[in-house]
């Protein structure tokens, strides 16, 4: 909480509180989720007679702002025009921000923006510093369009062929930005329910685009002004825009290579359309919840693997969910620093601060914690395999929006399981419990130190 003094109508000085940055978030994606879910229980937003129950509505909204795609009623069929449009909008917020999303009111409406809204921006979306928040947040809004509309226009003329005009061009729209946003919603019940994208698994038009805008929108949006800035001088991009590059390949090469040769049984025959599906597979775990081909399929190996990469997620400051490839790289590296007894994490040439370490430590471990007690509460309350809960738990903290099966059918319970741990996957542990205190402790004393065994 910031202080700032301020004179009343008395003329006295008086100190007023301001909401911090992380309070602002935290509070700020809640509201958005609530508004929602009521609008998704108004009649029209859904198909036959009534509407949504507020369980649906709220679980639907829950995943939609928080960009994960685990659904428990089918998108295409149960929800009208209305109601899918309501969706791509609250995708769309969360996959920005809500505080992206308010300061672009700000700057349509003309409004000043102060110094404590240039504050809240810069932690919303990781920016290194203040300065330049404005024309950083301009950049964002023009690059999401313009991505959003190559994705969506590349698309259009298979939807067009398939769904006609007016229904192709929606289609085309609404899975673009789904995709962008790492969200994970489709509407390719209309082929069967729960279906996703597996109709087009050989179809580069609709595979691949949908699996580079995963890509573009999960770099983050300092990535991509480095890239935009420094085009191919890979030297002079920021620490990390370079980690999260060089990450991000990592775990699409190597899970590609993997799926391609030993998960056979669940890709197409034909080389080129299990090259595609390999490919697809290994992007879409990491926080954006389609799938090609049917999961199901997956050896218990293969399962494990698309568990871990739903666990990392994307990259700091983007449309995308998870702990973060930076956390990843970082306590890969401090691993590696251990093994190799020399003391510091580095990349590039360039030591990570050890508050930075700590960090992400505590990351790691919030995750891994809320991973495993939300898979032990839904395999003990639903009676199903652990495995199969974790893969479902690691896809709602992860914001990625995979399932066996399994959602539509989960009592009220593990839904709200669900729920929670897709909040706080996309708004961030940290995020949260700095919400929840009162500010950083500061101690001048210094505690005895004495050495522990660890290992």
């Amino acid at each position: 909480m910031e202080l700032l003094s301020i004179n009343d109508f008395t003329g006295k000085r008086r100190l007023r509180k301001q909401p911090s940055s992380a309070r602002l978030i935290v509070t700020g994606f809640a509201a958005v989720i609530l508004a929602g879910a009521l609008i998704l229980m108004l009649p029209i937003a859904s198909k036959g007679p009534g509407h949504a129950s507020f369980a649906d509505a709220l679980f639907t909204s829950t995943s939609a702002v928080c960009v994960t795609g685990l659904i428990v009623q089918d998108t295409a069929t149960y929800w009208t025009a209305f109601g899918q449009a309501v969706i791509i909008t609250l995708i769309q917020i969360g996959g920005l921000g809500v505080v992206t999303m308010a300061m672009s009111i700000f700057i349509a409406s003309g409004r000043r923006i102060g110094l404590m809204q240039r504050s809240f921006m810069q932690d919303s979306i990781s920016a290194p510093q203040v300065g330049g928040i404005i024309r950083l947040t301009g950049f964002i809004l023009k690059g999401t369009a313009l991505i959003e509309g190559i994705g969506a226009a590349v698309m259009a003329p298979t939807f067009i062929r398939e769904f006609g005009l007016g229904k192709g061009i929606w289609y085309a729209v609404f899975h673009s930005i789904s995709a962008f946003c790492n969200a994970g919603f489709d509407l390719m019940g209309v082929h069967k329910k729960f279906s996703s994208i597996t109709e087009f698994v050989g179809n580069p038009a609709i595979s691949v685009t949908i699996a580079l805008l995963i890509i573009v929108g999960g770099i983050g949006f300092i990535v991509w002004n480095d890239i935009v800035t420094y085009k191919t001088d890979f030297r002079r991009y920021r620490l990390q825009s370079k980690v999260a590059l060089v990450t991000t390949a990592f775990l699409i090469a190597i899970p590609t290579l993997y799926f391609f040769f030993f998960q056979t049984q669940a890709l197409p025959r034909s080389t080129g359309a299990r090259w595609l599906g390999a490919f697809f597979q290994a992007v879409t775990p990491r926080t954006a919840g389609f799938n090609s081909v049917d999961l199901t399929k997956f050896n218990d190996t293969g399962i494990s693997v698309l568990t871990i990469l739903q666990l990392i997620g994307g990259s700091p400051g983007s449309t995308a969910g998870g702990m973060k490839t930076t956390t990843f790289a970082v306590m890969l590296a401090e691993a590696i620093a251990v093994f190799a007894q020399s003391g510091d994490v580095h990349f590039f040439k360039r030591k990570v601060p050890e508050d930075t370490v700590r960090r992400a430590g505590a990351i790691l471990m919030m995750y891994v914690t809320l991973f495993l007690v939300g898979g032990f509460i839904i395999s003990s309350v639903e009676n199903l395999p652990i495995t199969t809960c974790l893969f479902e738990t690691a896809s709602a903290i992860g914001t990625v929006g995979l399932t066996l099966g399994i959602t539509p059918h989960l009592t009220l319970i593990s839904r709200t399981v669900l729920v929670l741990l897709m909040y706080f996957g996309r708004v961030g542990g940290l995020t949260i419990f700095f919400a929840m205190s009162s500010g950083p402790k500061i101690s001048h004393s210094r505690l005895p130190k004495e050495d522990l065994t660890v290992g």
